[in-house]
């Protein structure tokens, strides 16, 4: 039987993977910018964990985490989202008793969830996100939209649809939970048995149902406009009116809760659809928060933050040929020794090139010198490095410039500064 990869999983190799550290690289620059730092928190936590910060009424928590005992029977999960995870770290840590408010951080690495796998979607993603923890204000949720937004301007996305919603406060979201579940009663029994669930833990949850007859019948509930109490209100208009001074493009959408039990007020998704038609739903998303620290044994400390799917950026990123062309960071200088001799001197020659940072490989294969040019136009070297018998003799090497075809010997003790000269502004 042949060992393969498991079902939802999928390995991140050659051009991917080169894609992946683009896009997280550049992802992690932007953050800077906008003065955030990265933390990098356990893979594994206490499954209470999720349960308490995630909640009981959230698919994450009822069908979709990888839980098991470890061996001290302790019930531990695989993290199925990053934001409980950091929570604990800044509550455990005490970091908003030592920091400037908010504290600002960004994220990046795998999260596990068993569904159904689907364009740009697996059981082990990645996220990218951020949280900023400690400032209730509504400035705080439009710098985090806007950090975003910058975000998929840089990658070139065009066209993205910020679609918002205001979950409201305390009084808003217990009179909306009550309206819900009045007009929800009436059709419960023509309802899925996960909505059935849904009513009785978090009504809300029913929202963001995706049976299509069940939508049929959302479509006909209470909106959360209509309850919003006076102060949820203006705060809600007050993020609009800044995203508008800002020019950063949006649509309110009634129906929009998220799929954790955690939001309160702001929540926000970016959805896109690729050039080729590609829809992929929301790319990116997420919202305000107001008990998440203190449920976790912290202060009384609000937050906000969002998360994208790397793989889904790169789907995207793909689909509509945004990725650069270099890529595959090509290699600058390939040596091709020819003999034993030869290859002792290309590893001392590469160790010096490599210290001076060009990107250079070796040929370790007995092959002739014509496949070894053949090899180094694959690899779009711009320079080949060629040592035989009479170089190693000689203490030099041949520069050959692959793409005007001149060569010139070169001494070893010259060949910084004569391949520093050759690459000109190139390098």
């Amino acid at each position: 039987m042949s060992v393969i990869n498991v079902k939802g999983t999928h390995d991140i190799i050659g051009e991917e993977s080169n894609a992946f550290a683009y896009i997280e690289n550049l992802l992690k620059q932007i953050c800077d910018l906008f003065a955030y730092s990265e933390v990098r928190p356990p893979v594994i936590e206490h499954s209470e964990l999720f349960i308490r910060g995630v909640g009981e009424g959230s698919d994450i928590v009822r069908k979709e985490m990888y839980t098991f005992l470890d061996k001290g029977e302790r019930s531990i999960t695989l993290r199925p989202e990053f934001t409980a995870g950091i929570m604990r770290l800044i509550v455990q840590n005490k970091l908003l008793a030592t920091n400037e408010l908010p504290y600002k951080v960004y994220y990046c690495g795998p999260v596990f969830r068993y569904e159904r796998p689907q364009l740009g979607r697996y059981r082990q993603f990645n996220q990218f996100g951020v949280e900023a923890v400690g400032n209730n204000s509504p400035e705080i949720d439009v710098e985090t939209i806007t950090l975003a937004y910058t975000i998929l301007s840089s990658l070139n996305l065009e066209g993205v649809t910020i679609s918002i919603n205001t979950l409201g406060d305390d009084e808003s979201r217990n009179a909306y939970k009550e309206a819900l579940k009045a007009y929800f009663a009436k059709y419960l029994d023509k309802m899925c048995p996960d909505c059935h669930s849904r009513y009785e833990l978090n009504p809300l949850r029913i929202l963001d149902c995706k049976v299509p007859e069940d939508q049929e019948i959302v479509k006909g509930a209470p909106k959360m406009k209509d309850y919003l109490s006076d102060a949820a209100k203006e705060r809600f208009n007050r993020v609009l009116a800044l995203l508008d001074d800002l020019d950063i493009p949006y649509q309110v959408d009634d129906t929009l809760v998220r799929g954790l039990d955690y939001y309160s007020e702001t929540v926000f998704e970016f959805h896109y659809v690729s050039k080729t038609g590609n829809d992929y739903g929301a790319i990116g998303a997420g919202g305000h928060y107001d008990k998440l620290v203190k449920e976790l044994g912290g202060p009384d400390a609000a937050g906000v933050g969002f998360s994208f799917g790397v793989e889904r950026l790169y789907s995207v990123l793909k689909d509509d040929n945004l990725l650069p062309e270099d890529i595959n960071n090509p290699v600058e200088i390939y040596i091709m020794p020819l003999g034993m001799n030869a290859k002792a001197m290309a590893l001392s020659v590469a160790s010096e090139l490599r210290l001076n940072a060009y990107r250079t490989d070796i040929c370790y294969e007995d092959v002739k010198l014509g496949n070894m040019f053949k090899r180094a136009e694959r690899k779009g070297a711009k320079f080949a490095i060629i040592i035989g018998d009479d170089e190693v003799n000689k203490q030099e090497v041949v520069i050959k410039n692959l793409t005007s075809t001149e060569q010139k010997s070169c001494p070893l003790d010259k060949l910084v500064e004569t391949i520093s000269k050759e690459m000109g502004e190139d390098k």
